[in-house]
């Protein structure tokens, strides 16, 4: 199958890396500014794949067919991201959207005529232009049932990738929601690691309750969650992890709070479910953020 990855940030690249790694044809998909510094090179640090370093295409717009688009940039850079892969120039591609949240799945099927929900559970950042670290001994896609879906799984397990395939779109989503957004918000909140909030028991109370909250939001909007295997499933992550949102923070860039925290806060809403707990957290890091203008 031939690839556009679309935000060749930390998911991005390491995806298109481990695709064209395994002779798949893949173009990355890159505004001018970064397209005049990239290697057309990707090198791939990773402890799942190992080192290695693959060719790929690359291009200041979508200008040639494809198979699939991987959708991966953070929510606040979607719009923006968009652009470069026009409609019309997609056509019958499947759009593969790994990202944060909920909200942008409806977003990508107002432009894309086939759409194939999935969510990646991976610690994985761009270090510098072409160079991604994928740092987690896990590297796990969900995708739920849609277009060419046994394909593009097939693929992405040839590629050395985990692969599940879910029963449902809501399941996918909010099965991730249930485990970042915790661990997003309290990490973002504290300043500290996934182990230093496990730690502290005050800060450790406030990760269960905002877990609790978002399961409880999720089963209401569908999602079939098994909240006794996600807790323990969070019980057990830890050690100096530090989530993605707690590194855009540090480093000054966007936050995606309303595209993780939001779903659950006006989910709350729309099913009269109470996340007091999230809703402290969202006011924390926004307090953190107010302070830092």
């Amino acid at each position: 199958m031939r690839h556009a990855i679309l935000g060749a940030g930390g998911i991005g690249g390491f995806v298109g890396g481990a695709l064209a790694r395994n002779g798949a044809e893949v173009v990355l998909l890159l505004r001018p500014e970064t397209l005049a510094r990239h290697p057309a090179r990707l090198r791939v640090e990773s402890v799942v794949l190992g080192n290695f370093e693959a060719d790929v295409a690359t291009a200041s717009a979508l200008d040639r067919e494809v198979d699939v688009l991987w959708v991966t940039p953070k929510a606040p850079q979607l719009v923006a991201a968009l652009e470069l892969a026009p409609p019309e120039r997609v056509g019958d591609a499947v759009a593969v959207p790994l990202m944060n949240g909920v909200d942008h799945v409806a977003v990508l099927r107002d432009r894309y005529r086939r759409v194939l929900v999935g969510a990646i559970r991976v610690e994985s950042e761009r270090a510098e232009s072409g160079l991604v670290r994928q740092k987690t001994s896990f590297a796990r896609v969900d995708l739920a049932p849609g277009p060419r879906r046994d394909e593009i799984a097939g693929e992405l397990r040839a590629a050395g990738l985990d692969v599940s395939l879910a029963s449902d779109e809501k399941t996918v989503l909010w099965e991730k929601l249930a485990f970042l957004a915790p661990l997003a918000l309290t990490t973002t909140a504290l300043g500290e690691s996934v182990g230093a909030v496990q730690a502290d028991p005050e800060w450790s109370r406030r990760l269960m309750e905002c877990h609790g909250e978002v399961v409880s939001v999720g089963a209401a909007d569908g999602a079939a969650l098994d909240e006794a295997r996600l807790r323990a499933a969070l019980e057990a992550f830890g050690g100096e992890v530090r989530t993605s949102m707690q590194k855009d923070f540090d480093a000054g860039r966007p936050l995606e709070l309303d595209a993780i925290a939001g779903p659950v806060v006006r989910g709350g809403r729309r099913h009269e479910i109470a996340t007091p707990a999230t809703d402290d957290l969202v006011g924390r890091v926004e307090a953190r953020l107010a302070s830092r203008a």
